[in-house]
């Protein structure tokens, strides 16, 4: 693995995006990893090294996450903001086409931009997130974020542990894994969370309103992989059904999870890396 950044725009000036490489720099296969709202590009560590025997893997920390810098105070974090950074991210790999992976928000990313004319995004799976997403679902996660600390790393995993209940099957070693790369060492010695608490806000001010994509879902021309946590309140059962009618959607139902697969057992890495396999010979 090799950590680099780039330097991206926002509304006062430039702000560093790092992300991750995985697998041979001259492969023309690129493989786009976006993680979810509160998570960090580590949440695709098993995944990344899995996949990196066919491509070229990329896993960005979007901004306000991870070792990405924080925007400065007052500034949204928005999709605009965020599509302007994948397109960045896009042309200093310098490749014409690329597949994406978007767990929850990172696969509302990939498809605002799998939507646009001239995409290069040719296969999309999209972790536990689709063309709907209700309120509800919104004002619950807005809950569980914010400026929260620790005072060690294991009170950090327990934390985890309680909160991200679909990762129930995890190994304590990854649990760690979660917990380390979740959280940021403080000057005190205090733990908090890996990412910038203007997020929190910011996601709460925007959870009155469902999230209504169906008009950009229904513009994708590309082969699709749906991953469905059968119990998430993000995916709900009727937003899977009416996608499921399009031919190029392959769905994978995983039975009692919810909201959203952690892409880190091993029988979801093999069933990702088998659809794009499949997409490839095709």
């Amino acid at each position: 693995m090799y950590t680099r950044s780039v330097r991206c725009l926002n509304a006062t000036g430039f702000h560093n995006m790092v992300y991750h490489e995985w697998g041979r720099r001259d492969n023309p296969r690129v493989l786009i990893c976006v993680h979810g709202l509160a998570r960090n590009s580590r949440d695709f560590d098993e995944l990344a090294l899995a996949l990196s025997q066919d491509y070229r893997v990329i896993c960005p920390d979007l901004v306000g996450r991870g070792e990405s810098d924080w925007l400065p105070e007052g500034q949204a974090y928005n999709m605009p903001l965020y599509l302007n950074d994948m397109t960045t991210l896009l042309a200093r790999l310098n490749v014409d086409s690329v597949d994406w992976i978007g767990t929850s928000m990172g696969g509302l990313i990939g498809i605002c931009l799998a939507a646009l004319p001239n995409s290069p995004i040719k296969r999309l799976v999209l972790n536990d997130i689709g063309a709907y997403v209700p309120a509800a679902a919104l004002q619950r996660i807005s809950e569980y974020l914010g400026d929260k600390h620790f005072h060690s790393l294991s009170e950090v995993e327990q934390y985890m542990r309680q909160t991200y209940l679909s990762f129930k099957h995890l190994t304590d070693e990854q649990w760690h894994h979660v917990a380390k790369y979740g959280s940021r060492l403080q000057e005190k010695g205090t733990y908090a969370l890996h990412y910038d608490p203007a997020i929190a806000q910011a996601t709460k001010e925007n959870s009155t309103e469902a999230v209504d994509l169906w008009p950009l879902w229904s513009a994708i021309q590309v082969p699709q992989l749906l991953i469905w946590g059968e119990e998430s309140d993000v995916l709900l059962e009727d937003t899977v059904r009416v996608m499921a009618e399009n031919k190029q959607l392959t769905l994978f139902s995983i039975p009692g999870i919810g909201h959203v697969p952690s892409l880190m057992e091993g029988f979801q890495i093999e069933r990702v890396q088998t659809w794009l396999q499949e997409q490839s010979d095709n």
